[in-house]
């Protein structure tokens, strides 16, 4: 279980039932003669925020839904609905929010030492991931898996004003996950990406004396309110952070990593190398 995607014990989630929840908010919104900056001031979020758990795009926080809820006359319509609300295909459950702040922040930090992350997997490095899982996906599983990757990919180039940076070990691509091939259309998939200005990528290298990130892969993310959260994920669970001070330990540590892991230019050369001797 690597970036929130299902196994085959994962229940699936529906967009349709965001998409339903977002139609009911402004529904009662546009009955309360609210325009979405006037709500978003009441229930305290942006009204780009407003706008996206409208159109079905964003996972309600629970504060949003309470919120909400006194502003719109407090009938529990929408403490009810939230809790139906559905799972998007091949998404874990415990997934569902991180991704919906995925897809709204201003800033993503990564670090990953166990395999590439899925922002910059190519399709074959990802399937032959899918086939790796035990147990083993069914063919529908897999499709369902590549296509939530696939559509999360797209932040990236669809979110130009969004600050990606990534942290990725040397031994991620030495490994040559699914074969020599595989491997070649990965680095080069990569380096395409780091030609992006909205994307940072630097390698850590395989020696190194002093690692501040022995403690495991990591994510950050900054919201359009500013506010900074963290994510970390193990085997069949995941963990969404919001302890300032805990995130705090995680940004420190994000930034010794920076300082520790090669330049972007030199990380590009050293792809380049990895490349060239494939």
């Amino acid at each position: 279980m690597v970036d929130g995607l299902v196994g085959t014990g994962g229940e699936p989630e529906s967009s349709d039932s965001l998409r339903t929840f977002g139609a009911v908010v402004q529904a009662l919104r546009e009955h309360a003669v609210l325009s979405r900056e006037e709500f978003g001031a009441l229930v305290r979020f942006s009204k780009h925020t407003v706008a996206s758990v409208e159109q079905g795009r964003r996972m309600p926080d629970p504060e949003f839904v309470e919120r909400a809820e006194e502003v719109l006359g407090n009938t529990g319509a929408l403490r009810k609905a939230a809790r139906h609300l559905g799972r998007q295909p091949g998404l874990a459950a415990w997934f569902r929010r991180w991704a919906a702040m995925e897809a709204l922040a201003i800033t993503l930090y990564t670090y990953e030492c166990r395999l590439i992350p899925g922002l910059l997997q190519t399709e074959a490095y990802a399937r032959q991931l899918f086939i790796d899982e035990l147990p083993p996906l069914s063919d529908e599983q897999i499709e369902a898996q590549w296509t939530a990757r696939a559509a999360r990919q797209r932040l990236l180039r669809e979110r130009p004003n969004t600050a990606f940076g990534f942290i990725l070990e040397e031994h991620l691509f030495l490994r040559r996950t699914g074969g020599v091939q595989v491997t070649r259309e990965l680095i080069d998939h990569v380096l395409e990406i780091a030609q992006l200005r909205n994307v940072e990528i630097q390698v850590m290298p395989l020696v190194r004396s002093s690692h501040a990130g022995l403690h495991g892969s990591m994510q950050l993310l900054e919201t359009p309110e500013n506010k900074w959260f963290a994510y970390t994920e193990a085997p069949e669970s995941g963990q969404l952070i919001s302890d300032p001070k805990v995130i705090s330990v995680l940004q420190r540590r994000y930034a010794r990593m920076r300082a520790q892991a090669l330049t972007l230019d030199d990380s590009v050369s050293l792809l380049e190398r990895m490349r060239g001797a494939l």
